[in-house]
């Protein structure tokens, strides 16, 4: 590929991409908060928010499960979203001068593995066993964790004086 790196960029493209990466790490975030707000981050939340709420007599419940259309509409969204996310952010970590060989290589494709494992894992939490629950947690934060590391050092790389 090409021998370019992120620092041998003019400076209108370092702030184009420097202003699209801190966007997306805003959206990271965002998302983050979303998963927090929807699940407090536990197991037992994020089990109740795919599962439902237990009912106990005949009190109306929390959470409803969540239906099969509702299901295959986020895992379509989501899986799609998450690939395109992880294409852009890789694209422009690929030619970052700070992070290389095996390393770089594990962080462009882990969010990938990821993705599958996550979206997966809800599915089989949801309609199989609640255990499955780990799955998704690990594998989210791992992804999230990635696109952080990549985004973070592309951004230095961008703004940092040669």
């Amino acid at each position: 590929m090409m021998n370019f790196k992120l620092k041998d960029l003019d400076n209108t493209a370092k702030a184009f991409l420097a202003s699209f990466l801190f966007t997306m790490q805003i959206g990271i975030f965002i998302g983050i908060g979303y998963i927090y707000f929807t699940t407090n981050l536990n197991p037992e939340g994020t089990i109740e928010h795919y599962n439902g709420s237990e009912i106990i007599g005949n009190e109306i419940p929390e959470e409803y499960p969540k239906s099969l259309e509702s299901m295959i509409l986020n895992t379509h969204a989501h899986v799609n979203s998450f690939a395109i996310i992880s294409l852009l952010i890789g694209i422009i970590f690929y030619f970052n001068s700070i992070i290389g060989n095996k390393l770089k290589l594990l962080l462009l494709i882990e969010p990938f593995i990821s993705i599958i494992i996550t979206f997966s894992s809800m599915w089989l939490m949801r309609y199989l066993n609640e255990n499955f629950v780990y799955l998704v947690m690990i594998s989210s934060f791992l992804m999230y964790i990635c696109w952080s590391i990549m985004v973070m050092v592309s951004f230095y790389e961008l703004i940092k004086k040669n």
